[in-house]
Protein backbone atom coordinates (compact mmCIF):
# COMPACT_ATOMS: atom_id res chain seq x y z
CA UNK A 1 0.00 0.00 0.00
CA UNK A 2 1.05 3.62 -0.49
CA UNK A 3 0.28 6.80 0.76
CA UNK A 4 1.06 10.22 0.08
CA UNK A 5 1.82 13.24 1.96
CA UNK A 6 2.37 16.94 0.57
CA UNK A 7 3.63 19.38 2.50
CA UNK A 8 1.28 22.47 1.15
CA UNK A 9 1.64 24.86 4.66
CA UNK A 10 3.54 27.76 3.71
CA UNK A 11 2.72 31.25 2.97
CA UNK A 12 5.50 31.76 0.57
CA UNK A 13 6.29 35.29 1.94
CA UNK A 14 8.99 35.77 -1.47
CA UNK A 15 5.69 35.31 -3.58
CA UNK A 16 4.72 38.60 -2.21
CA UNK A 17 0.92 37.75 -2.88
CA UNK A 18 -2.07 36.72 -0.22
CA UNK A 19 -2.80 33.88 -2.47
CA UNK A 20 -1.15 30.61 -0.56
CA UNK A 21 2.43 30.06 -2.34
CA UNK A 22 1.23 26.02 -3.53
CA UNK A 23 -1.83 27.99 -5.17
CA UNK A 24 -0.45 30.03 -7.77
CA UNK A 25 -0.81 28.68 -11.01
CA UNK A 26 1.50 27.27 -13.54
CA UNK A 27 0.46 26.25 -17.27
CA UNK A 28 -3.23 26.06 -16.58
CA UNK A 29 -2.93 24.54 -12.80
CA UNK A 30 -2.06 25.59 -9.55
CA UNK A 31 1.54 24.39 -8.01
CA UNK A 32 -0.43 21.70 -5.96
CA UNK A 33 -2.38 19.99 -8.41
CA UNK A 34 0.69 19.28 -10.27
CA UNK A 35 1.95 17.69 -7.31
CA UNK A 36 -1.29 15.62 -7.24
CA UNK A 37 -1.66 14.55 -10.28
CA UNK A 38 2.01 13.37 -10.51
CA UNK A 39 1.15 11.47 -7.48
CA UNK A 40 -1.94 10.10 -8.95
CA UNK A 41 -0.01 7.74 -11.62
CA UNK A 42 1.10 5.75 -8.40
CA UNK A 43 -2.77 5.19 -7.88
CA UNK A 44 -2.34 5.95 -4.22
CA UNK A 45 -4.81 4.42 -1.06
CA UNK A 46 -4.41 7.39 0.84
CA UNK A 47 -3.73 11.49 -0.07
CA UNK A 48 -2.88 13.68 2.68
CA UNK A 49 -2.15 17.30 2.16
CA UNK A 50 -0.63 19.81 5.33
CA UNK A 51 -2.46 22.49 5.15
CA UNK A 52 -1.48 25.99 7.53
CA UNK A 53 -1.55 29.90 5.78
CA UNK A 54 -4.64 30.24 3.59
CA UNK A 55 -6.13 26.23 4.87
CA UNK A 56 -9.77 27.39 3.66
CA UNK A 57 -8.70 28.67 0.27
CA UNK A 58 -6.55 25.37 -0.72
CA UNK A 59 -9.01 23.24 0.67
CA UNK A 60 -11.51 25.09 -1.90
CA UNK A 61 -9.16 24.95 -4.51
CA UNK A 62 -8.92 20.94 -4.23
CA UNK A 63 -12.50 20.31 -3.68
CA UNK A 64 -12.78 18.16 -6.41
CA UNK A 65 -10.14 15.83 -5.33
CA UNK A 66 -10.88 12.86 -2.64
CA UNK A 67 -7.77 14.03 -0.19
CA UNK A 68 -7.58 13.97 3.59
CA UNK A 69 -6.67 17.57 4.52
CA UNK A 70 -4.28 17.72 8.03
CA UNK A 71 -3.86 21.04 9.85
CA UNK A 72 -0.31 22.37 10.87
CA UNK A 73 -1.38 25.32 13.13
CA UNK A 74 2.17 26.16 13.72
CA UNK A 75 5.21 26.26 10.66
CA UNK A 76 7.82 24.77 12.83
CA UNK A 77 9.91 22.71 9.91
CA UNK A 78 9.28 20.17 7.60
CA UNK A 79 9.39 17.16 10.74
CA UNK A 80 7.01 19.08 12.44
CA UNK A 81 4.46 19.08 9.19
CA UNK A 82 4.55 15.57 8.89
CA UNK A 83 4.50 14.92 12.26
CA UNK A 84 0.88 15.86 12.15
CA UNK A 85 -0.35 12.65 9.63
CA UNK A 86 0.43 10.61 12.31
CA UNK A 87 -2.73 10.82 14.04
CA UNK A 88 -4.05 10.00 10.17
CA UNK A 89 -2.70 6.42 9.75
CA UNK A 90 -2.29 5.07 12.69
CA UNK A 91 -4.10 1.80 10.98
CA UNK A 92 -2.22 2.45 7.77
CA UNK A 93 0.80 -0.53 7.15
CA UNK A 94 2.77 0.06 3.74
CA UNK A 95 5.23 3.28 2.24
CA UNK A 96 4.41 7.06 2.40
CA UNK A 97 5.53 9.21 -0.29
CA UNK A 98 6.62 12.65 1.37
CA UNK A 99 6.10 15.67 -1.56
CA UNK A 100 6.57 19.29 -1.47
CA UNK A 101 3.41 21.23 -2.78
CA UNK A 102 5.73 23.89 -4.94
CA UNK A 103 7.38 21.47 -6.94
CA UNK A 104 5.61 20.82 -9.80
CA UNK A 105 7.92 19.67 -12.19
CA UNK A 106 8.26 15.66 -10.90
CA UNK A 107 7.86 13.19 -13.58
CA UNK A 108 5.52 9.80 -12.63
CA UNK A 109 8.54 8.29 -13.93
CA UNK A 110 10.82 9.99 -11.10
CA UNK A 111 8.53 8.70 -8.75
CA UNK A 112 7.74 5.45 -9.84
CA UNK A 113 11.61 4.83 -9.63
CA UNK A 114 11.35 6.42 -6.84
CA UNK A 115 9.33 4.01 -5.51
CA UNK A 116 10.70 0.69 -6.88
CA UNK A 117 13.75 1.30 -5.86
CA UNK A 118 12.52 1.60 -2.14
CA UNK A 119 10.77 -1.77 -2.10
CA UNK A 120 12.84 -3.39 -4.49
CA UNK A 121 15.75 -2.98 -1.51
CA UNK A 122 13.47 -3.06 1.44
CA UNK A 123 14.85 0.47 2.35
CA UNK A 124 13.46 2.10 5.87
CA UNK A 125 13.53 5.31 3.84
CA UNK A 126 14.70 6.52 -0.06
CA UNK A 127 15.40 9.91 -0.87
CA UNK A 128 15.18 11.36 -4.22
CA UNK A 129 18.56 13.62 -4.35
CA UNK A 130 20.57 15.43 -7.52
CA UNK A 131 23.99 16.23 -8.54
CA UNK A 132 24.28 20.44 -8.95
CA UNK A 133 26.91 22.18 -10.46
CA UNK A 134 25.72 25.19 -8.04
CA UNK A 135 24.39 23.64 -4.95
CA UNK A 136 24.48 26.51 -2.78
CA UNK A 137 21.34 27.07 -0.96
CA UNK A 138 20.18 23.04 -1.08
CA UNK A 139 21.09 20.41 2.09
CA UNK A 140 23.53 18.00 1.02
CA UNK A 141 23.28 14.52 1.13
CA UNK A 142 25.97 11.67 2.24
CA UNK A 143 26.79 8.64 0.96
CA UNK A 144 29.18 5.97 1.76
CA UNK A 145 30.03 5.51 -2.11
CA UNK A 146 30.18 9.22 -3.32
CA UNK A 147 32.90 8.30 -5.96
CA UNK A 148 29.90 6.10 -7.42
CA UNK A 149 28.35 9.39 -8.79
CA UNK A 150 28.81 11.75 -11.83
CA UNK A 151 26.76 14.68 -12.85
CA UNK A 152 23.66 13.17 -15.23
CA UNK A 153 22.90 14.39 -18.74
CA UNK A 154 19.39 16.23 -18.50
CA UNK A 155 16.19 14.97 -19.85
CA UNK A 156 17.52 10.89 -19.89
CA UNK A 157 15.56 8.46 -18.16
CA UNK A 158 18.46 5.37 -17.16
CA UNK A 159 18.02 3.90 -13.74
CA UNK A 160 19.92 6.88 -11.79
CA UNK A 161 23.00 6.55 -9.58
CA UNK A 162 22.02 5.18 -5.97
CA UNK A 163 24.14 5.27 -2.28
CA UNK A 164 23.53 4.16 1.03
CA UNK A 165 23.05 7.43 3.00
CA UNK A 166 25.08 8.47 5.72
CA UNK A 167 24.01 12.05 6.86
CA UNK A 168 21.95 14.69 5.44
CA UNK A 169 22.90 18.33 6.69
CA UNK A 170 20.80 21.91 6.16
CA UNK A 171 23.46 24.47 3.63
CA UNK A 172 23.19 26.62 6.57
CA UNK A 173 24.53 23.86 8.89
CA UNK A 174 27.54 22.39 6.83
CA UNK A 175 31.48 23.37 7.19
CA UNK A 176 33.01 24.35 4.17
CA UNK A 177 34.14 20.86 3.43
CA UNK A 178 31.21 19.60 3.44
CA UNK A 179 28.81 22.60 0.99
CA UNK A 180 31.92 20.92 -2.08
CA UNK A 181 29.55 18.14 -1.92
CA UNK A 182 27.36 18.41 -4.46
CA UNK A 183 24.89 15.79 -4.43
CA UNK A 184 21.60 17.66 -2.59
CA UNK A 185 18.22 16.91 -1.23
CA UNK A 186 15.81 17.36 -3.30
CA UNK A 187 12.67 17.25 -0.44
CA UNK A 188 11.23 14.01 -2.00
CA UNK A 189 11.12 11.12 -0.07
CA UNK A 190 9.62 7.55 0.49
CA UNK A 191 9.54 5.73 3.97
CA UNK A 192 8.57 2.63 5.47
CA UNK A 193 5.88 3.88 7.72
CA UNK A 194 6.10 1.49 10.27
CA UNK A 195 9.78 3.49 10.92
CA UNK A 196 8.73 6.75 10.24
CA UNK A 197 5.65 7.01 12.86
CA UNK A 198 8.63 4.92 15.40
CA UNK A 199 11.35 7.78 14.92
CA UNK A 200 8.95 11.19 14.03
CA UNK A 201 8.59 11.63 18.07
CA UNK A 202 12.55 11.74 18.35
CA UNK A 203 13.22 14.86 16.24
CA UNK A 204 14.95 17.77 17.97
CA UNK A 205 15.66 21.41 17.37
CA UNK A 206 19.16 21.64 17.99
CA UNK A 207 19.54 23.77 14.78
CA UNK A 208 20.00 26.99 13.11
CA UNK A 209 16.84 27.07 12.30
CA UNK A 210 15.15 25.81 15.79
CA UNK A 211 12.97 23.51 13.21
CA UNK A 212 12.32 19.95 13.35
CA UNK A 213 13.97 18.76 10.20
CA UNK A 214 12.47 15.40 8.35
CA UNK A 215 15.79 14.98 7.40
CA UNK A 216 17.28 14.23 11.32
CA UNK A 217 15.26 11.20 10.49
CA UNK A 218 18.08 9.18 8.40
CA UNK A 219 19.69 9.08 11.96
CA UNK A 220 17.23 7.11 13.56
CA UNK A 221 16.18 5.20 9.71
CA UNK A 222 18.33 2.30 8.15
CA UNK A 223 18.94 1.30 5.40
CA UNK A 224 18.29 4.80 4.01
CA UNK A 225 19.35 4.84 0.20
CA UNK A 226 19.80 8.18 -2.18
CA UNK A 227 18.52 8.34 -5.79
CA UNK A 228 19.78 10.61 -8.27
CA UNK A 229 16.95 12.20 -10.40
CA UNK A 230 18.39 12.03 -14.13
CA UNK A 231 16.85 15.61 -15.19
CA UNK A 232 17.70 17.98 -12.18
CA UNK A 233 14.90 20.33 -13.40
CA UNK A 234 12.11 18.26 -12.00
CA UNK A 235 13.32 19.47 -8.49
CA UNK A 236 12.79 23.11 -9.09
CA UNK A 237 11.07 24.57 -5.94
CA UNK A 238 8.73 27.72 -6.77
CA UNK A 239 9.76 30.36 -3.99
CA UNK A 240 9.52 33.43 -6.10
CA UNK A 241 7.87 35.12 -9.25
CA UNK A 242 11.53 34.51 -11.41
CA UNK A 243 11.48 30.36 -10.02
CA UNK A 244 7.67 30.53 -10.80
CA UNK A 245 8.82 32.07 -14.76
CA UNK A 246 11.51 29.61 -14.60
CA UNK A 247 8.90 26.81 -14.45
CA UNK A 248 6.49 27.84 -16.86
CA UNK A 249 9.65 28.60 -19.53
CA UNK A 250 10.58 24.52 -18.85
CA UNK A 251 6.99 23.20 -18.71
CA UNK A 252 6.04 25.28 -22.03
CA UNK A 253 9.58 23.25 -23.15
CA UNK A 254 8.14 19.85 -22.63
CA UNK A 255 4.59 20.55 -23.41
CA UNK A 256 5.92 21.74 -26.98
CA UNK A 257 8.32 19.36 -27.15
CA UNK A 258 5.88 16.67 -26.77
CA UNK A 259 3.02 17.78 -29.05
CA UNK A 260 5.52 18.32 -32.29
CA UNK A 261 6.69 14.44 -31.47
CA UNK A 262 3.19 14.09 -31.65
CA UNK A 263 2.83 15.46 -35.44
CA UNK A 264 1.60 18.82 -34.55
CA UNK A 265 3.29 21.86 -36.27
CA UNK A 266 4.32 24.72 -34.20
CA UNK A 267 5.57 27.63 -36.53
CA UNK A 268 7.50 29.76 -34.24
CA UNK A 269 7.91 27.76 -31.04
CA UNK A 270 9.18 30.40 -28.70
CA UNK A 271 5.72 32.91 -29.53
CA UNK A 272 3.29 29.95 -29.00
CA UNK A 273 1.75 28.96 -25.68
CA UNK A 274 0.34 25.70 -24.57
CA UNK A 275 -1.29 24.60 -21.58
CA UNK A 276 -1.14 21.47 -19.70
CA UNK A 277 -4.61 20.81 -20.42
CA UNK A 278 -5.11 21.08 -23.93
CA UNK A 279 -5.42 18.65 -26.37
CA UNK A 280 -3.95 18.84 -29.98
CA UNK A 281 -4.36 16.47 -32.90
CA UNK A 282 -1.67 15.31 -35.43
CA UNK A 283 -1.53 17.67 -38.86
CA UNK A 284 -2.82 20.67 -36.44
CA UNK A 285 -0.72 23.84 -37.44
CA UNK A 286 -0.22 26.62 -34.80
CA UNK A 287 0.56 30.05 -36.14
CA UNK A 288 3.12 32.12 -34.27
CA UNK A 289 1.66 34.48 -31.33
CA UNK A 290 -1.10 32.20 -30.61
CA UNK A 291 -1.67 30.20 -27.01
CA UNK A 292 -4.38 27.52 -26.17
CA UNK A 293 -5.82 27.67 -22.47
CA UNK A 294 -7.67 25.60 -20.82
CA UNK A 295 -10.00 22.12 -21.75
CA UNK A 296 -9.14 23.12 -25.43
CA UNK A 297 -9.13 20.73 -27.75
CA UNK A 298 -7.86 21.61 -31.97
CA UNK A 299 -8.76 19.01 -34.41
CA UNK A 300 -6.66 17.45 -36.96
CA UNK A 301 -5.64 19.59 -39.92
CA UNK A 302 -7.26 22.94 -37.99
CA UNK A 303 -4.72 26.04 -38.73
CA UNK A 304 -4.81 28.17 -35.43
CA UNK A 305 -3.41 31.45 -35.70
CA UNK A 306 -1.16 33.71 -35.87
CA UNK A 307 -1.88 35.95 -33.04
CA UNK A 308 -4.92 33.71 -31.53
CA UNK A 309 -6.25 33.23 -28.26
CA UNK A 310 -8.41 29.83 -27.97
CA UNK A 311 -9.17 28.88 -24.52
CA UNK A 312 -11.85 26.25 -23.10
CA UNK A 313 -12.99 25.42 -26.61
CA UNK A 314 -13.31 23.11 -29.31
CA UNK A 315 -11.81 23.57 -32.63
CA UNK A 316 -13.18 20.88 -35.47
CA UNK A 317 -11.83 19.59 -38.21
CA UNK A 318 -10.03 22.04 -40.97
CA UNK A 319 -11.03 25.39 -38.70
CA UNK A 320 -9.27 28.19 -39.96
CA UNK A 321 -8.83 30.48 -37.14
CA UNK A 322 -6.71 33.89 -37.72
CA UNK A 323 -5.75 37.13 -35.19
CA UNK A 324 -8.78 36.22 -32.88
CA UNK A 325 -10.40 35.13 -29.49
CA UNK A 326 -12.49 32.43 -28.63
CA UNK A 327 -13.14 31.21 -25.55
CA UNK A 328 -15.74 28.80 -24.08
CA UNK A 329 -17.21 27.92 -27.52
CA UNK A 330 -17.20 25.15 -29.99
CA UNK A 331 -16.76 25.59 -33.81
CA UNK A 332 -16.94 22.38 -35.97
CA UNK A 333 -15.39 21.06 -39.22
CA UNK A 334 -14.65 23.34 -41.85
CA UNK A 335 -15.61 27.22 -40.37
CA UNK A 336 -13.27 29.53 -40.93
CA UNK A 337 -12.59 32.31 -38.10
CA UNK A 338 -11.64 36.04 -38.46
CA UNK A 339 -9.13 37.70 -38.35
CA UNK A 340 -10.08 40.11 -35.66
CA UNK A 341 -13.20 37.93 -34.22
CA UNK A 342 -14.55 37.42 -31.02
CA UNK A 343 -17.02 34.42 -29.96
CA UNK A 344 -17.19 34.50 -26.55
CA UNK A 345 -19.92 33.12 -23.62
CA UNK A 346 -20.95 29.79 -24.96
CA UNK A 347 -21.21 30.49 -28.77
CA UNK A 348 -21.45 27.24 -31.10
CA UNK A 349 -20.55 27.72 -34.32
CA UNK A 350 -21.89 25.19 -37.83
CA UNK A 351 -19.85 23.32 -40.07
CA UNK A 352 -18.70 24.97 -42.98
CA UNK A 353 -19.71 28.66 -41.45
CA UNK A 354 -17.95 32.23 -41.70
CA UNK A 355 -17.28 34.41 -39.21
CA UNK A 356 -15.29 37.32 -40.59
CA UNK A 357 -13.23 40.61 -39.36
CA UNK A 358 -14.65 42.41 -36.43
CA UNK A 359 -17.28 40.13 -35.80
CA UNK A 360 -18.36 39.34 -32.24
CA UNK A 361 -20.39 36.77 -31.22
CA UNK A 362 -21.88 36.12 -27.75
CA UNK A 363 -24.01 33.07 -26.27
CA UNK A 364 -25.11 32.18 -29.82
CA UNK A 365 -25.53 29.21 -32.18
CA UNK A 366 -24.70 29.65 -36.01
CA UNK A 367 -26.47 26.90 -38.12
CA UNK A 368 -24.10 24.96 -40.69
CA UNK A 369 -23.00 27.29 -43.89
CA UNK A 370 -23.84 30.57 -42.24
CA UNK A 371 -21.69 33.40 -43.01
CA UNK A 372 -21.49 36.58 -40.48
CA UNK A 373 -18.57 37.93 -42.59
CA UNK A 374 -18.14 41.73 -41.10
CA UNK A 375 -18.29 44.20 -38.63
CA UNK A 376 -21.62 42.47 -36.58
CA UNK A 377 -22.67 41.85 -33.44
CA UNK A 378 -24.72 38.73 -32.65
CA UNK A 379 -25.89 38.35 -29.14
CA UNK A 380 -28.61 35.81 -27.32
CA UNK A 381 -28.79 34.76 -31.40
CA UNK A 382 -30.01 31.54 -32.54
CA UNK A 383 -29.29 31.14 -36.85
CA UNK A 384 -30.63 28.63 -38.90
CA UNK A 385 -28.75 26.98 -41.92
CA UNK A 386 -27.04 29.19 -44.55
CA UNK A 387 -28.37 32.64 -43.55
CA UNK A 388 -26.19 35.84 -44.10
CA UNK A 389 -25.54 38.38 -42.10
CA UNK A 390 -24.85 41.34 -43.47
CA UNK A 391 -22.33 44.06 -42.22
CA UNK A 392 -23.04 46.09 -39.10
CA UNK A 393 -26.01 43.70 -38.33
CA UNK A 394 -26.59 44.07 -34.68
CA UNK A 395 -28.92 41.92 -32.45
CA UNK A 396 -30.27 44.27 -30.07
CA UNK A 397 -30.27 41.87 -26.96
CA UNK A 398 -30.50 44.21 -23.93
CA UNK A 399 -33.10 46.21 -22.27
CA UNK A 400 -30.80 47.25 -19.57
CA UNK A 401 -32.23 45.09 -17.34
CA UNK A 402 -32.52 41.28 -19.17
CA UNK A 403 -31.26 39.81 -22.21
CA UNK A 404 -32.90 38.53 -24.93
CA UNK A 405 -33.23 35.68 -27.65
CA UNK A 406 -32.99 36.74 -31.44
CA UNK A 407 -33.90 33.56 -33.62
CA UNK A 408 -33.52 34.08 -37.53
CA UNK A 409 -34.35 31.15 -39.97
CA UNK A 410 -32.71 29.25 -42.51
CA UNK A 411 -31.68 31.10 -45.35
CA UNK A 412 -32.56 34.44 -43.84
CA UNK A 413 -30.22 37.39 -45.66
CA UNK A 414 -30.44 41.03 -43.56
CA UNK A 415 -28.56 43.97 -45.24
CA UNK A 416 -26.41 45.91 -44.04
CA UNK A 417 -26.47 48.15 -40.81
CA UNK A 418 -30.07 46.11 -39.48
CA UNK A 419 -30.88 46.51 -36.11
CA UNK A 420 -32.90 43.50 -35.09
CA UNK A 421 -34.54 44.37 -31.24
CA UNK A 422 -34.77 41.18 -29.01
CA UNK A 423 -37.25 39.53 -28.43
CA UNK A 424 -37.66 38.69 -31.83
CA UNK A 425 -38.30 35.82 -34.24
CA UNK A 426 -37.84 36.08 -37.66
CA UNK A 427 -38.56 33.20 -40.12
CA UNK A 428 -37.02 31.60 -42.97
CA UNK A 429 -36.04 32.91 -46.20
CA UNK A 430 -36.96 36.20 -45.05
CA UNK A 431 -34.91 39.56 -46.69
CA UNK A 432 -34.34 42.57 -44.24
CA UNK A 433 -33.18 45.73 -46.46
CA UNK A 434 -30.46 47.46 -45.55
CA UNK A 435 -30.40 50.14 -42.66
CA UNK A 436 -33.64 48.33 -41.15
CA UNK A 437 -34.66 48.26 -37.57
CA UNK A 438 -36.84 45.40 -36.86
CA UNK A 439 -39.04 45.36 -33.92
CA UNK A 440 -41.99 42.75 -34.75
CA UNK A 441 -41.92 39.17 -35.56
CA UNK A 442 -41.62 38.52 -39.38
CA UNK A 443 -43.13 35.69 -40.99
CA UNK A 444 -41.34 33.00 -43.76
CA UNK A 445 -40.78 34.18 -46.81
CA UNK A 446 -40.70 37.99 -46.53
CA UNK A 447 -39.13 41.27 -47.53
CA UNK A 448 -38.70 43.61 -44.63
CA UNK A 449 -38.24 47.38 -45.05
CA UNK A 450 -38.44 49.01 -41.42
CA UNK A 451 -37.05 52.42 -42.17
CA UNK A 452 -37.53 56.30 -42.59
CA UNK A 453 -39.21 57.26 -46.05
CA UNK A 454 -36.09 59.56 -47.49
CA UNK A 455 -37.16 63.10 -48.09
CA UNK A 456 -34.98 65.03 -50.64
CA UNK A 457 -35.72 69.01 -50.97
CA UNK A 458 -34.23 70.76 -54.09
CA UNK A 459 -33.01 73.95 -53.24
CA UNK A 460 -32.81 74.18 -49.44
CA UNK A 461 -29.73 74.94 -47.77
CA UNK A 462 -28.40 76.16 -44.19
CA UNK A 463 -28.08 80.21 -43.90
CA UNK A 464 -24.56 81.16 -43.23
CA UNK A 465 -23.66 81.72 -40.15
CA UNK A 466 -22.88 85.85 -39.18
CA UNK A 467 -19.10 86.26 -39.01
CA UNK A 468 -17.64 87.42 -35.42
CA UNK A 469 -14.78 89.54 -34.67
CA UNK A 470 -12.24 89.07 -32.15
CA UNK A 471 -14.14 91.39 -29.70
CA UNK A 472 -17.31 89.41 -30.51
CA UNK A 473 -15.48 86.09 -29.46
CA UNK A 474 -14.05 87.30 -26.56
CA UNK A 475 -17.54 87.66 -24.77
CA UNK A 476 -19.13 84.55 -26.11
CA UNK A 477 -19.92 82.58 -23.09
CA UNK A 478 -18.29 79.10 -21.94
CA UNK A 479 -20.01 76.12 -23.25
CA UNK A 480 -22.59 74.11 -21.03
CA UNK A 481 -21.97 70.09 -20.95
CA UNK A 482 -26.14 69.35 -21.66
CA UNK A 483 -27.53 66.63 -19.50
Amino acid sequence: MVAVAILAAGKGTRMKSRLPKVLHELGGRSLLEHVLNCAATLQPQRQLVIVGYGRDEVRSALAQHSITFVEQTEQLGTGHAVQQIIPHLQDFEGDVLVLNGDVPLLRPQTLKTLLQTHQDHGNAATILTAQLAEPKGYGRVFCEEDDLFELPARGRFELPARGRVTQIIEDRDCTPEQRQNRRVNAGIYCFRWSELARVLPQLQTDNDQQEYYLTDVVKFMSPVMAVDVTDDQEILGINDRLQLATATEILQTRIKSSWMAAGVTLIDPHSITIEGTVHIEPDVIIEPQTHLRGQTVIATGSRIGPGSLVENSQIGENVTVRYSVITDSIVQAKSSIGPYAHLRGHVAVGQGCRVGNFVELKNSTLGDRTNVAHLSYLGDTTTGIQVNVGAGTITANYDGVKKHKTIIGDRTKTGSNSVLVAPITIGSEVNIAAGSTVTEDVPDQCLVIARARQVVKPGWQLSPAPELSTADLSKAPEPQQEV
